[in-house]
């Protein structure tokens, strides 16, 4: 498996990855998109299990901009989400896309948390993206501000590819009513999806660098399901 940190140029700015291949064969194409802390060792990790998996992996880093922000408590951290432009992030992940999908490669989208959120929302807005998992990825805004247009589920009826939803039935942030909402208007609007709760579970519980979230039974059943999802609909 070949690893390392990339660039490239949107919109005048310079935006960094981390890139992570299969060694045999270049494999379709994946964004992957951080929490809102943003593109750690962790995630660098996640990549390289995709590129095991035979996926080109393009962990995506947010902040190429300004750097990783601080944020000591959770009020911080909802404050930066709030005010971060949900257009710019859009954008830079239309990038990556577009960066991964040379040679006619299909291209599909991951993120965790905040980048689970941000994944849904570039299925829902984005072209080029032919599959996409959430991860516990939030569902509903505060209120409209000129950051946060549009909340995923008012995004939801533009879902252009299938999607796979992954949460846990514990989770704090996440309601399961949301989930029942989303639920409730994509198969109104007849797109292709599948939502799976974990019992026991809550937010973030594959990431393994997180004792106090980490649930080793539910990510062990999401992440081959992430990948046979992935690879069923990125094949060809």
């Amino acid at each position: 498996m070949a690893t390392g940190e990339v660039t490239w140029t949107h919109d005048g700015d310079t935006i960094r990855g981390w890139l992570a291949s299969p060694d045999e064969r270049a494999g379709p194409g994946l964004v992957l998109v951080p929490d809102v802390r943003g593109l750690s060792d962790h995630y660098r990790e996640v990549a390289g299990r995709f590129a095991a998996a035979g996926f080109t992996t393009l962990a995506v880093d947010l902040y190429s901009r300004e750097g990783a922000p601080a944020l000591p408590d959770m009020d911080a951290v909802f404050r930066w989400m709030r005010a971060l432009p949900d257009r710019r992030v859009l954008g830079d992940l239309g990038s990556a896309v577009a960066y991964l999908a040379t040679g006619g490669r299909r291209v599909g989208v991951t993120g965790f948390c905040m980048g689970g959120q941000y994944a849904l929302m570039a299925a829902c807005a984005l072209t080029g993206v032919s599959a996409c998992v959430s991860w516990y990825g939030m569902l509903r805004a505060e209120g409209r501000t000129e950051a946060k247009p549009e909340s995923p589920l008012e995004m939801a009826p533009r879902l252009s590819c299938p999607w796979l939803g992954l949460y846990g039935e514990e989770d704090a942030l996440i309601p399961l009513a949301d989930l029942a909402e989303l639920r409730a208007i994509l198969e109104r609007e007849g797109k292709a999806f599948e939502i799976v709760t974990y019992p026991g579970a809550g937010h973030a519980f594959y990431n393994d660098s997180r004792a106090d979230a980490y649930r080793p039974a539910a990510a062990a059943d999401a992440f081959p399901r992430a990948v046979a999802f992935l690879r069923r609909h990125l094949a060809g």
